[in-house]
């Protein structure tokens, strides 16, 4: 979902700002305190990097269902709205967008994970988060995953 924000000029008139990107995502949490991250395929913008499963919101859609869709169509999951707890969220400025991303926490999900979109998948101890590469927008989240997951 692009959005554009909008704050007023000094004269009073709205001015817009850059467009603002809503997107969501998961740290999907093993039982034994593993959070599973994905590697950006090539070809895609910031390639190579490690960041945690989900995608972009779509107009209409709530930040939940989003999250559910993109986890199917990313790792063929289901997960069920009720286990996505909110945990956090990450707000950064790129050269182009603001991105706007909350991260929620799931332990729950039926099926087997499977990367379907081509993406290297890693299951990573919290405190080990900080070893992998990761979007800027990512980098702020892992502190508080390491704080709350040891």
């Amino acid at each position: 979902m692009a959005l554009t924000t909008l704050r007023p000029s000094s004269e009073g008139d709205a001015a817009p700002q850059s467009k603002m990107l809503l997107v969501v995502a998961a740290a999907l949490v093993d039982p034994n305190n593993h959070v599973l991250i994905a590697r950006r395929p090539a070809g895609k913008n910031l390639a190579g990097l490690w960041e945690f499963p989900g995608g972009k919101v779509d107009v209409g859609e709530t930040p939940e269902a989003a999250l559910v869709r993109e986890l199917r169509e990313e790792l063929d999951i289901e997960v069920c709205e009720s286990c996505l707890a909110p945990f956090t969220f990450a707000s950064h400025t790129y050269e182009q967008f603001h991105l706007l991303m909350p991260l929620y926490l799931c332990r729950k999900w039926d099926g087997d994970i499977v990367a379907r979109e081509g993406q290297e998948l890693a299951w990573v101890r919290a405190s080990r988060l900080g070893k992998y590469p990761m979007p800027p927008a990512d980098i702020p989240l892992v502190p508080m995953l390491r704080d709350l997951l040891g």
